[in-house]
């Protein structure tokens, strides 16, 4: 069985509060994306373990740490799974505020549950992917969500970017998310990212905000001149994506959007029809 995880952006990022545990509770709206990585999940050969194989873009942790060998031993306990062989084609880059991770394991959570007919609904599976990180629910869905919570209260939202072209701009620095939430002073905002989430993308610009874009863009700055090009460039919008490094800007032509991924030799670009 093969399937293709899917990445997200983030429309809008309030940091809240910070919680009692350390944690914080934000708000945001996830967005999926058809940029993908490719899962294939298949029995495994007669005496052998489960193992994990990663090709594409490299990752840094070994298969027992990866979340997706990390979702298939949540269901081997839970359900006493047989052993299989698991290979991840790695697109999506990883430390980029694009959740590709998490994309993998709740796809390997959804793909175990229909190989071996467990008949776990959505929402049960949902709860067990938010125990493997904040964002991983939300995959379970796919669809755009406001995230409350540390991201892991999700309600269905109606938001659509269709017939819009994004431009993905992913340099070569990455961001740590947990310094990036250590340099964010929490606040309730304003205006709620729901009223603002319903007005035409044209106008999102200067209401619709990221709260780590201050903190991040001060420490990167390149960042920061990676938004204003895209918005000179002819975005309707523009952004950081999550905690970064990920600048999106989401264009109405895709030919405009080409030509700007064009002016950035030194970063890696995505153009993605919506």
């Amino acid at each position: 069985m093969i399937t293709f995880p899917n990445a997200k952006i983030n429309l809008g990022l309030n940091i809240v509060e910070r919680r009692p545990d350390g944690y914080h509770n934000i708000e945001t709206v996830f967005y999926p994306i058809p940029l993908t990585d490719v899962l294939e999940i298949v029995p495994a050969r007669e005496g052998e373990e489960t193992t994990l194989t990663c090709y594409g873009n490299a990752v840094d942790c070994p298969p027992e740490k990866n979340l997706v060998m990390r979702a298939y031993r949540l269901l081997q306990q839970r359900c006493g799974l047989p052993p299989v062989a698991m290979h991840l084609y790695k697109h999506i880059p990883d430390g980029a505020g694009l959740g590709g991770g998490s994309s993998d394991a709740a796809h390997a959570l959804v793909m175990l549950n229909k190989m071996f007919n467990l008949g776990i609904g959505d929402a049960e599976l949902a709860a067990m992917a938010a125990t493997l990180g904040a964002d991983c629910a939300f995959f379970i869905y796919n669809r755009p969500m406001l995230a409350t919570g540390i991201g892991d209260v999700l309600s269905p939202i109606e938001v659509s970017l269709k017939g819009k072209t994004l431009l993905l701009v992913k340099p070569p620095m990455g961001v740590d998310t947990r310094t990036a939430y250590s340099r964010v002073t929490p606040q309730v905002p304003e205006m709620s990212l729901t009223e603002i989430i319903t007005r035409p993308v044209v106008a999102w610009d200067g209401m619709l905000v990221n709260d780590f874009e201050a903190s991040v863009f001060a420490a990167l700055p390149q960042l920061w001149l990676i938004k204003a090009a895209l918005l000179d460039a002819g975005a309707q919008y523009a952004a950081m994506s999550g905690s970064g490094s990920t600048i999106f800007g989401i264009f109405d032509s895709d030919n405009v959007a080409e030509r700007a991924a064009d002016t950035f030799a030194d970063c890696a670009t995505f153009v993605l029809q919506l």
